[in-house]
């Protein structure tokens, strides 16, 4: 009921966020000559530099894969999927923080900042992932109906980092070494889930730890789908599903609880 009311109050200010996100999208390139071409540029460049260095240069291939571009399409999946949960993350943790300002001079749902942050990211995402559809389209290797999986798989990841993040955020407004922290464990967090190398190198012993990364069972999801062009173990994202849930329930009872608070803090 509660939930029910937050996410209607969101909805009347559906003007606000889209306002929101379209003023950020706009401000980027603004004093830029190519505007937002650059959104385009930035990723075509870096899925060309992965397939010339990747799969031409250095010849890296993945094991029991024998097309051409594989590893190119493995580390794009996995590091496009990082990507956007890293960005969504990374705002959302100094989301109350970074509009403090806003928050104390105007009234307005505060779940907003949030929903701002989610839907900024998927722009960005759904731009660069539209680029990498398009590769994969055009270099004989689109997954065909498989591909619809990856829609289930970004709900999850999307949910999961937002969960995470509103619960960071809250903590960083009164404790402003949780945001740096969390910064440092991002940057570890990435080297330990399989995105620029297959879980299958590391030593059995380390690839049982990996199990409670839960962002492995994810990327490699993404990566089986564009990969392997295979629907994804779906049995495999239970417990990644359950956190997901425990962080957002989390999330909000904390934003819920100290949302008053938070503004006399910043």
């Amino acid at each position: 009921m509660v939930f029910s009311q937050m996410m209607s109050a969101v909805w009347r200010y559906r003007s606000f966020i889209l306002g929101s996100v379209k003023r950020e999208f706009q401000s980027k390139y603004r004093n830029s000559l190519l505007g937002a071409t650059w959104m385009v540029l930035n990723p075509l460049a870096m899925i060309i530099v992965y397939t010339v260095i990747f799969s031409q240069l250095m010849k890296a291939r993945l094991p029991g894969v024998t097309m051409p571009f594989a590893y190119s399409i493995y580390l794009c999946a996995g590091v496009l999927t990082w990507g956007l949960f890293s960005e969504i993350v990374s705002k959302a943790q100094n989301v109350f923080v970074d509009n403090a300002g806003l928050l104390k001079k105007l009234s307005f749902p505060r779940l907003c900042l949030p929903v701002i942050v989610i839907a900024n990211g998927l722009v960005n995402f759904s731009i660069v992932f539209g680029l990498f559809t398009i590769f994969i389209v055009f270099s004989g290797h689109f997954p065909g109906v498989v591909y619809l999986g990856i829609f289930p798989l970004l709900v999850l990841l999307v949910l999961f980092a937002i969960g995470l993040g509103i619960t960071i955020g809250v903590l960083n407004v009164f404790f402003r070494d949780v945001g740096q922290f969390f910064g440092i464990v991002l940057q570890f967090w990435f080297w330990l889930t399989p995105i620029v190398y297959v879980s299958n190198v590391l030593p059995e012993k380390v690839q049982n730890y990996l199990r409670y990364n839960p962002m492995v069972p994810i990327i490699e999801s993404f990566q089986t789908i564009f990969v392997h062009a295979q629907w994804p173990d779906w049995g495999g994202l239970w417990l990644v599903t359950l956190e997901t849930v425990f962080l957002c329930v989390i999330g909000l009872r904390l934003f819920r609880k100290h949302v008053g608070e938070m503004v006399d803090e910043l």
